[in-house]
């Protein structure tokens, strides 16, 4: 059994559904530094746009825009997430895998989205399907798994929580 950090991903269809898994990642035990968010920029405005804009700065925080610690923290790490624009698509990067993507520099922007996942250590195969789901306005979301045991938990929590083309690099 090897201990070494290995990156589970899911794509979650809906923002509620990313919700959901953020939410439910925290609950066991991951950090918002532990999560990697990834969603086309035209996603991010339009799901987070309202709530970003409206109560981040007047005191009652994005929690209450959007009616709870759930949406609250995805969009937390969808505020901090960097924007990459890469040909074909604008990105909102945010977590772990952003500094992947950025290490991958020039290579990964030129191969856009998917020489971006594949910089990012995603095989090219699964980064044509995340890119499909990514444009289709779902959102990807990549966690570090810190042993074989970990691996398998967050592979059924994410399935479980109606994650697709869940998968462990």
């Amino acid at each position: 059994m090897a201990n070494t950090a290995r990156l589970v991903t899911a794509l979650f269809k809906s923002k509620v559904s990313a919700e959901a898994a953020v939410d439910a990642l925290l609950k066991h035990g991951f950090t918002r530094d532990d999560i990697s968010v990834l969603m086309s920029d035209a996603t991010h405005s339009k799901e987070f746009a309202i709530q970003t804009r409206s109560h981040a700065a007047d005191g009652l925080g994005i929690g209450s825009a959007v009616g709870g610690t759930i949406g609250a923290v995805l969009a937390a790490i969808a505020a901090v997430g960097t924007t990459l624009f890469l040909p074909g698509i604008n990105l909102v990067i945010a977590g772990p895998i952003a500094a992947a993507l950025a290490g991958a520099g020039a290579g990964g922007a030129a191969g856009g989205l998917i020489g971006a996942l594949v910089g990012a250590g995603i095989p090219e195969y699964r980064a044509k399907v995340y890119e499909a789901g990514i444009k289709g306005g779902g959102i990807l979301i990549g966690v570090e798994a810190r042993s074989d045991e970990e691996v398998d938990r967050l592979e059924d929590l994410l399935g479980d929580l109606g994650g697709e083309h869940v998968r462990t690099e």
